[in-house]
């Protein structure tokens, strides 16, 4: 059976992206950022799957305000980066896992949640970035990645709490797939941050440490959370956050496993308007 190996978390600037496409990573701003995903990425070297499973929101790029799936998972054999408006970002095509991906629609649907299936679509920074902060420039993502989106866009959005249970359903389905695979699931977006209004840039330090805390300890405490609470004390992007809350509930412990261990943790202010939040932890047998 297939069995999940450790869940990644962290946020997806698109400023992080230009800057790695424009040869930014050492200049004195930016450094301090790239210097917390070093760790990582030799760690995704050394801990390499055979699939990601990638939460991320859609920033209006493969849906439009015309169609808002609340979760939508691509079941296609490939995905293009999308042109957010400059171009696409001149990294791999992404490499889908339609085997995987299909029994994952057809065993979480069977177990009460709704999924949009998509068979054709682009996927933008919020999925490329943190492939990207991961992995380095490359010539091929190491493996195939799965597509998550989740709509944190347009209220409604899901809940922490249905958020945290879609990925104990996630978990049982990976299980439940007839192949040895060790599969990662990454939750993205976030941290504290607001876009526009009298709030814009928006950074609580306090709130992004104990969103970490809660996360690593209290996994199923932090997921009853309000939207409010996001809302007030990270932003109105900060509810980005109950995605990081779908790879938390696929972990073992959620199950009756033991605690996984924090094989890293890095937080930095600031990356354009926004606080960087990165965390992995790996399942214990």
């Amino acid at each position: 059976m297939a069995t999940i190996t450790a869940s990644v978390y962290t946020s997806h600037v698109p400023a992080i992206g230009a800057a790695l496409d424009l040869g930014k990573t050492h200049e004195p701003y930016w450094q301090k950022v790239f210097a917390g995903y070093e760790f990582s990425k030799q760690w995704l070297k050394d801990n390499r799957p055979d699939v990601i499973f990638l939460v991320y929101n859609d920033h209006a790029n493969a849906f439009s305000l015309e169609l808002i799936p609340t979760f939508a998972i691509g079941t296609a054999a490939e995905f293009t980066p999308a042109d957010e408006g400059w171009g696409p970002r001149p990294v791999p095509k992404v490499i889908g896992h339609p085997e995987l991906a299909s029994h994952i629609a057809q065993s979480v649907i069977q177990d009460d949640f709704d999924l949009t299936i998509v068979n054709r679509m682009d996927v933008d920074h919020g999925l490329t970035v943190p492939l990207s902060l991961m992995c380095g420039k490359t010539e091929a993502w190491p493996c195939p990645v799965i597509p998550f989106a989740v709509n944190v866009v347009q209220y409604p959005v899901p809940s922490g709490q249905r958020c945290f249970r879609l990925g104990q359903a996630i978990r049982r389905a990976i299980e439940s797939y007839d192949d040895p695979l060790k599969v990662q699931v990454w939750g993205t977006g976030g941290m504290s941050h607001q876009l526009q209004g009298p709030r814009a840039g928006l950074i609580n330090r306090e709130f992004d440490n104990a969103f970490l805390d809660r996360l690593i300890a209290d996994p199923e405490g932090l997921s009853k959370m309000p939207h409010i609470d996001y809302v007030r004390e990270a932003g109105s992007e900060g509810i980005e956050l109950v995605m990081w809350l779908i790879a938390r509930g696929a972990m073992a412990d959620v199950a009756g496993g033991k605690p996984p261990k924090v094989a890293h943790r890095f937080y930095h202010v600031p990356a354009s308007n926004t606080a960087v939040g990165h965390l992995i932890l790996e399942n214990q047998r």
